[in-house]
């Protein structure tokens, strides 16, 4: 079975995690779905202490072929897609040769060139894309695909030297997560990929310093006839703290190495209202002043209309990688030689989100990102480009390859 072939019959499996359950883990039994369907097949491939636990984590090893010790390399994906947009009834569309033009994914949604300019530069590939109703779920089952189609050459080429190999396929990673259970000793690799980026060309080694922040209004309720002076409108309180945020933070305003302040979710009423944000930088310290930002917001609110009224509940989530990653040189020294073996100049620009293994590597486990050739993540426009997604397998062969012949 082909990388795309394995691409198609994941992408069809609903694994859509769910934040409102993320007290459990996983956060949706759909993701079983899937999560049984690659415990078999990395039985079938010949894998040994293959597992599926009770939290929906995968866990598989193959054994070394070699007479002398080699250091145990790790590859990561994970299993659920993003709960942003629907993820059932995905049905995956193949445009070959594509003429960089405008695609028409059903007769009311086209994904336009103007809005995704860099799509033009994938005229003339294979792309895989959806009917417009869904997501595709390129993200992450692309990296799924191209871990398993790796391990299905190495099974069919039992003359290929290699060392032990690790492999973990994750639930829950679109609602942060994904290494909540991961057992770091069990999957005992010296070193690991996530393969969940975009491009094949990244080696991504830097992420965001990532915080919450919950933000609880309590009101006055009063019948609003006799309201004047005494009424406390918890929504109306809402809205003043979100505009005593910069607007310049907004998502929708940054880029680069610009963090931000993201409203997620509101609700409310007059008697109570929450309002939910991310809070996002790749320096520390402005993250730190963002969260202080937070602070003082409630703080001043409550000194206008009484103490107690805005309550805010900050917590971290995950830290930028890099500090780990860059103890570890030789994880992306890996990685660059075997994307330049391959012909392709690899790049590192700073990741505007996480991975699992952003907190892996705090957990012990260095692990940069790697792409699998999807884009457009979360949403009707996905993508993923067929020649990327076999390149990213041959990726993570070199460096099985690499590493067996330092050893």
């Amino acid at each position: 079975m082909s990388a795309l072939e394995k691409l198609l019959r994941y992408c069809r499996i609903d694994t859509q995690s769910d934040p409102a359950n993320a007290q459990f883990t996983p956060s949706t039994q759909k993701q079983f779905d899937l999560a049984k369907i690659l415990k078999k097949e990395l039985e079938d491939l010949g894998l040994c202490n293959v597992e599926l636990d009770e939290h929906c984590y995968v866990y598989g090893r193959l054994a070394s072929n070699m007479d002398k010790d080699v250091e145990t390399v790790g590859f990561i994906a994970h299993m659920d897609t993003a709960p942003d947009f629907n993820g059932a009834n995905v049905k995956p569309r193949i445009i070959e040769n594509f003429d960089g033009k405008d695609i028409q994914l059903n007769e009311n949604v086209v994904t336009r060139m103007e809005d995704f300019p860099h799509m033009k530069e994938l005229a003339g590939k294979t792309l895989v894309v959806t009917d417009g109703t869904s997501l595709l779920g390129a993200d992450d089952k692309a990296g799924v695909a191209c871990i398993m189609d790796a391990l299905e050459h190495l099974s069919m080429h039992p003359e290929v030297k290699h060392g032990e190999i690790a492999v973990a396929f994750t639930p829950d990673e679109e609602i942060g997560n994904g290494p909540k259970y991961f057992d770091v000793e069990k999957f005992n690799a010296s070193f690991a990929y996530t393969m969940d980026g975009e491009t094949v060309r990244e080696i991504c080694t830097e992420t965001f310093n990532a915080a919450s922040a919950e933000i609880f209004f309590k009101g006055f309720t009063i019948h609003p006839g006799s309201a004047k002076h005494r009424m406390v409108n918890a929504a109306s309180l809402a809205c003043q703290f979100q505009n005593l945020l910069p607007e310049h933070m907004r998502p929708e305003h940054t880029e680069g190495r610009e963090g931000f302040i993201h409203l997620m979710q509101m609700s409310g009423n007059c008697e109570e209202a929450r309002l939910l944000y991310i809070l996002r930088d790749h320096d520390h310290d402005l993250l730190e002043e963002k969260k202080q930002m937070i602070r003082e917001a409630a703080s001043y609110l409550n000194m206008i209309h009484g103490e107690g009224r805005v309550v805010a509940d900050i917590k971290d989530s995950y830290r930028n990688m890099k500090e780990v990653i860059d103890q570890h040189p030789r994880c992306t020294q890996l990685a660059r030689k075997a994307m330049r073996s391959l012909g392709i100049e690899p790049v590192s620009p700073p990741v505007r989100g996480g991975t699992d293994g952003a907190r892996l590597s705090f957990m012990g486990l260095p692990c940069p990102n790697l792409g699998n050739g999807g884009g457009n993540f979360h949403g009707r426009y996905e993508y993923c480009v067929v020649e990327e997604l076999e390149m990213a397998g041959k990726v993570i062969l070199n460096i099985i390859d690499l590493i067996a012949k330092e050893a």
